[in-house]
């Protein structure tokens, strides 16, 4: 089992809502995958449905060629963590992992293991009430790893986290991917997934919208970057750029954002002027705004 994930016409139809609508897609091992779209769009089900817990209206998912619910031993084949990890609060962290170890049929001593995998070895005895959510998040991968398995899907892993914790997280998941294995994230934090994921698949309204790298994805709504100026002479330079076909913001005091023209352009009009410049940049466009193009007027109300 290679850990492929592959999503084929996949559909979920509630009375008043269609909540995912014939999406197909496939996410390969070895690689971070993430998994965008607005609220309501269907991630969430989708999930669900690849793990057995929704049933689909029409359509399959497999890891691996196989359904998750025939898999004999899933846990050693998938981890998964779609929420914050909930447990007895007066059991501690330790405690509660072998606990899921036992009904796995994996030994006490995994529980360690996973827990110093994770970090979280110094908390093992502490009871699940005094977590904090990002320890909780922790929590949660530990087990998702008890059976060390070939995939990992996560929705919203980094929720609750600090910046260490992120990085953290990013570190972890990049390093399961080298080692040949799948990771599916589901995130709404698009500058973490910029740095994160290799591909990503975007979603709206329950159909997809965009799959591709990450680098891809940007590039297919590439513009000429806003050009961001910083000048004590704001006035005599936008008098000038009037000359060329441009729009122009003021986003703040003595400063404009350019659009329309490159940065030299820019360099130019203000040697014109005679406009001593503090700032002249290039805004590169990112992930967050192909995201917002590609969803733009997508609702998620279906």
């Amino acid at each position: 089992m290679d850990g492929q994930l592959v999503v084929s016409n996949l559909t979920k139809v509630y009375p008043k809502v269609r909540a995912v609508d014939d999406l197909s897609f496939t996410v390969q091992p070895g690689r971070v995958t993430g998994f965008l779209g607005p609220n309501g769009s269907g991630k969430t089900t989708t999930l669900r449905m690849m793990l057995n817990l929704v049933t689909p209206t029409a359509g399959t998912a497999t890891i691996g060629g196989v359904r998750y619910a025939d898999l004999p031993r899933p846990l050693d084949v998938v981890g998964a963590v779609l929420e914050a990890s909930s447990a007895h609060k007066g059991r501690t962290g330790r405690n509660h992992l072998r606990v899921l170890c036992a009904a796995g049929g994996y030994p006490d001593r995994r529980a360690d293991e996973v827990l110093d995998l994770v970090g979280l070895s110094p908390a093992g005895g502490r009871k699940f009430r005094g977590y904090s959510l990002g320890m909780r998040q922790r929590l949660g991968i530990a087990a998702a790893m008890i059976g060390d398995p070939k995939v990992l899907i996560l929705d919203e892993p980094a929720n609750g986290l600090d910046p260490e914790g992120i990085k953290w997280m990013r570190e972890f998941l990049r390093a399961f991917a080298s080692q040949g294995r799948t990771v599916f994230v589901s995130s709404h934090l698009l500058g973490e997934m910029q740095q994160l994921a290799d591909d990503v698949i975007i979603i709206a309204a329950g159909r997809m919208v965009a799959q591709g790298t990450v680098s891809d994805i940007i590039a297919s709504i590439a513009e000429p970057g806003a050009v961001r100026v910083r000048t004590p002479h704001v006035d005599q330079l936008a008098v000038e750029l009037r000359n060329y076909a441009v729009t122009l913001d003021y986003p703040g005091e003595n400063q404009l954002i350019v659009r329309g023209v490159d940065a030299a352009t820019v360099g130019r009009a203000a040697l014109a002027a005679k406009a001593e410049l503090h700032e002249l940049t290039t805004e590169a466009p990112d992930l967050e705004q192909a995201f917002l193009k590609l969803t733009r007027d997508k609702a998620a109300i279906r």
